[in-house]
Formats: structure tokens, sequence, C-alpha cells
């Protein structure tokens, strides 16, 4: 098991999340740490990590350029050593049996291609319950890629030698529009009904590429165009994801709406 966790400006966060990697009861067995030219001091904190843990264990790549996570993903893939991928952001953190239990499922199934968890948003530092033992998995349908991205990315294992990898034209969906090809292929994916990491809330109002909801609402409108352009999305198919899609926004706009509303309705001190 390689583990690849593309790295930008995380020279705070990223100790916690190698931290809840070498806490794994299933250790991978290389660690990618693949620095995407943040300009700052990440460079110099994850040779840092490296050095406390092994450059046997952890090895670090840095990037001439930054173009995203998609190419740093890639480029962790590439250089990966091992059958199956496991990706993990630099600002997350992973429950000690993730690993194990994944892998247990993939033993279980081999047939298997890849397969996630549950995540939730919770304060740094935030203990997971134990999870149960064996992982109830659930094979992902062809329709549920069509209403929502029930993979998120730093649950995600998979194989490493799928014909596919993150588009990096795109700065938002990208992983979204990844797991589509590898589902609406035709391979076998599935996901553990269970909690197994957590995203680590944000502090001091800090917003990333996933709080900007329009530009979200735009990429997931061009990955469908996409996926039908390479023949992988029907026309009907289309009409129904988009007509999802626009509900999602509808929705979200209305809820923003009416936080503004009771923002301002909220008395002065």
């Amino acid at each position: 098991m390689s583990v690849v966790v593309p790295c930008f400006r995380c020279a705070a966060t990223i100790d916690d999340a190698v931290a809840s990697i070498a806490a794994q009861t299933l250790r991978p067995a290389e660690v990618l740490l693949v620095e995407d030219a943040s300009g700052d001091d990440t460079l110099d904190a994850l040779h840092r990590v490296a050095a406390a843990y092994g450059s046997d264990w952890i090895k670090v790549i840095a990037l001439p350029a930054n173009r995203g996570p998609s190419h740093a993903r890639n480029t962790g893939w590439q250089q990966a050593r091992h059958p199956y991928i496991a990706f993990l952001d630099a600002d997350d953190s992973w429950g000690p049996r993730k690993l194990e239990l994944q892998m247990a499922a993939l033993a279980a199934d081999p047939d298997i291609a890849l397969i996630a968890h549950q995540m939730l948003v919770r304060p740094r530092g935030t203990e997971l319950p134990e999870p149960r033992s064996p992982a109830d998995v659930q094979i992902v349908s062809r329709t549920t890629l069509l209403v929502r991205n029930p993979f998120p990315t730093a649950s995600v294992v998979l194989r490493r030698d799928l014909p596919f990898r993150f588009d990096e034209d795109f700065r938002r969906s990208e992983d979204y529009l990844l797991w589509s090809q590898i589902v609406l292929s035709g391979y076998r994916c599935a996901k553990i009904d269970q909690v197994l990491a957590i995203w680590n809330r944000r502090e001091n109002g800090a917003v990333g590429l996933s709080d900007d909801f329009d530009a979200i609402h735009r990429g997931r409108r061009d990955l469908r165009r996409k996926l039908v352009r390479q023949g992988l999305l029907s026309k009907h198919e289309f009409l129904f994801a988009s007509t999802i899609g626009m509900v999602n926004r509808m929705r979200r706009e209305l809820l923003r709406g009416l936080r503004r509303y009771r923002s301002r309705r909220r008395p002065r001190p």
C-alpha cells in the first residue's frame, strides 16, 4: 500500500496527517508527500517529518511549479510502488483502523477496484469511535454517481493499475470526475458504511476550494459534459444528473439566503 499526500502550504497540519498514517493498525509500505511548490516553509516541514519517521518510509517529492492537487496526486500515483494507493489530504486525519478494514474488504472481494468510507467534519484532534468489525461493505451503483459524489478523496483506496488519472484541467470536482470515470466504465466500487476519517474543521474562518459553491456547480456541469463526450454518460443520464445538480444548487442558495436573513434579524448587543 502506498499513501499519496498532496502538500500545499501545509506546514501547520502535516504533522497530524502523517501521525494518523503512522498510527494505522495496518501500516502502509510507503508515504509519498508531494510538495506543490508552496513558496513557504512547507518543504522544510516535509523534510523534517520524513527525517522523524525515516526516509525509507516517507518520500518527499518537490514539484518545480505549482500545478494543483490533481497533478500532485498523479505524480505520487506515478511514483507509487505498491498495488494499492490511498489518498490523504494534508489537513485531514485517518482513524487508526481505516486501512485495516479497507484491505480486509478488498481481500474478501478482490474484484473491487476502489473502496471508500464515510467521513465527518470535526474539530482537529477528535477521536473516532471504535469501528465495527467486520465492516459492512456496500457496492456503489452507477445511479449513485449521477446524484452525488459518494467517495471523499481522503477515504479512497484504489488499484494502482487502473487506466485513469485525475484530470489536471479541472481545479474543482476533479476527484468526482475520476470516480465517475471508474464507476461508469464498469469497475466494481464499494463503500464501507462507517466513519473512518475526519475532515478537520478549519480555524479562524479559513476557506478553501471546496467553499466556492458556484465554482463547484460549474465544475460539475463541465464534468457531466466531459463524461458525455467520453461515451460514459447517456443523454438521458446527463439530463437526470443536470436536474439533480440544479435542484441541489437551488437548495443551497435557499439555505444561504435564510442564513443571511436570520443574521440580519438577529438583535445586536
